[in-house]
């Protein structure tokens, strides 16, 4: 996957060599940690009422590479004992970013099974490949978008160089040029304002400690071949009771909490803490928007007792949500590192890469016990009318997160046109189709039970005030 099997472009000029960046945190140790059978790729498919025409497609694309030139790059190479990996920024794409596969049967099917298997090389320019997938007489494939026709924008991403957020803002940039619309990020929701020193101050010692082995999501039927499934849901974006304290990404993340609490206790898994990590991004939307791999990730706790009840009230629920608001609102406040302090130390360039990778691979089989639970990665309201002309405007969007083990699963939410995108996503090893479809309902369900809350907080007897 990383070895160059073409010569060095010159990006600046026939007589300057192109421009090298360093990997960044994030970048290497995804670098080091490189699995053939499992790939670590992000998927986002835009649903269209039409059928963009290629060669404009096309056109409109690379002039979007162009205007965010950092996604034009591929890994240099170097020898052995290089201190460091590095992108090798270019001037022009290596390869042919934009096809249109001929249409077949299940082409969205295949599609989805491509991107979870086969990772855009990191020896290429750029390090993603966008299909364009036709859906007329697509028969099953279509169920989940709830359309009979018009295509599919299928956009896979090699994850050591990029993350689903930055390359929505460059197809959001091709979208404009491709129509001729306004593609301006829409303004973020508004939200009641806190101070940071009381979002610091926020007590979260009654979640469970960060030394405690969480809970892992507890085998079903596993899959005989390597590799992830995945399993995309159109839903309702869930209701919030009027003036409650908590938001749609904490309904979420207490959803998340209780479909695995409840899937577990379905096969006899002793009750543990869980820790469920919850990635945050800082960046702007606009066209100056860094791209790269830009989210930090935070874990939200929840105790073992918290999640062992087999029957939730919508006290219990509104009690649940509103703990889990105060964690997820001190955590983001929170300044730290992407990956941690430790992720620093480790990629300081003092030895080779080669040395640095081994140490890493070590210590992350070492820490696996300690993984969280599972991953939640709400994209929230798409923030691009993704306007493609005489294609129309997109009328779904899912993403989906790699799920490799020790975590196994991921759950990967974005909303577009008033509607919830979910994609669930799993390890072959440790889940089967059947069992994602299973999940599935029961995050719906409890999605749904986060509707019923009560706002009020409680009074000092535990009733309503």
């Amino acid at each position: 996957m990383t070895a160059l099997d073409h010569p060095a472009r010159h990006a600046d000029g026939p007589e300057r060599p192109p421009q090298r960046v360093p990997f960044p945190v994030v970048d290497e140790v995804a670098r080091h940690c490189l699995q053939e059978e499992e790939p670590e790729t992000v998927h986002i498919e835009v649903h269209l009422p039409g059928t963009p025409d290629p060669a404009r497609l096309k056109a409109a694309f690379d002039e979007a590479l162009r205007r965010h030139p950092r996604i034009l790059m591929r890994e240099a190479r170097g020898p052995w004992y290089r201190r460091r990996y590095e992108w090798e920024l270019t001037a022009e794409p290596d390869v042919e970013v934009v096809t249109f596969p001929a249409p077949e049967r299940d082409a969205l099917k295949k599609a989805r099974t491509r991107s979870l298997s086969e990772a855009p090389p990191l020896s290429a320019s750029p390090p993603i490949r966008l299909e364009v997938i036709a859906q007329e007489g697509d028969g099953g494939d279509t169920v989940a978008s709830g359309k009979g026709d018009g295509s599919v924008l299928f956009l896979t991403i090699n994850h050591t160089a990029l993350d689903g957020p930055a390359c929505l803002r460059v197809l959001a940039t091709a979208a404009e040029l491709y129509g001729g619309q306004d593609n301006s990020p829409a303004a973020p929701p508004s939200r009641t304002p806190t101070s940071p020193d009381a979002e610091s101050a926020v007590d979260v010692g009654d979640a469970p400690s960060g030394w405690a082995p969480p809970a892992r999501v507890s085998r079903g039927t596993p899959e005989p071949s390597p590799g992830n499934g995945m399993l995309v849901a159109e839903l309702p974006v869930p209701r919030r009771p009027k003036g409650a304290p908590f938001t749609v990404n904490d309904q979420l993340m207490v959803a998340t909490a209780l479909m695995i609490a409840h899937w577990n206790r379905e096969h006899g898994a002793r009750p543990k803490p869980f820790r469920i990590t919850m990635p945050v991004d800082d960046r702007p939307r606009s066209m100056d928007m860094p791209i790269g791999n830009g989210t930090r990730l935070v874990e939200v706790p929840f105790s073992a007792a918290e999640l062992t009840s087999e029957e939730w009230s919508p006290e219990d629920i509104g009690a649940l949500l509103r703990r889990t608001a105060d964690r997820t609102r001190a955590l983001k406040a929170l300044s730290r590192p992407q990956l941690g302090r430790g992720a620093a130390l480790l990629t300081s360039p003092v030895l080779p890469v080669t040395l640095r990778a081994a140490v890493t691979r070590g210590l992350r089989r070492a820490a696996a016990p300690w993984t969280s639970t599972t991953l939640l990665s709400n994209i929230g309201r798409v923030p691009y009318s993704l306007d493609f002309g005489d294609a129309g405007r997109a009328h779904a969007v899912w993403f989906s997160a790699p799920a490799r083990l020790p975590r196994g699963l991921t759950v990967t939410t974005a909303s577009t046109a008033g509607r919830l995108h979910v994609a669930l996503r799993w390890s072959k090893t440790l889940l089967s189709s059947g069992d994602g479809a299973h999940l599935r309902d029961l995050f719906e369900h409890y999605l749904h039970a986060t509707e019923h809350t009560e706002p009020t907080e409680p009074t000092e007897e535990g009733k309503k005030p």
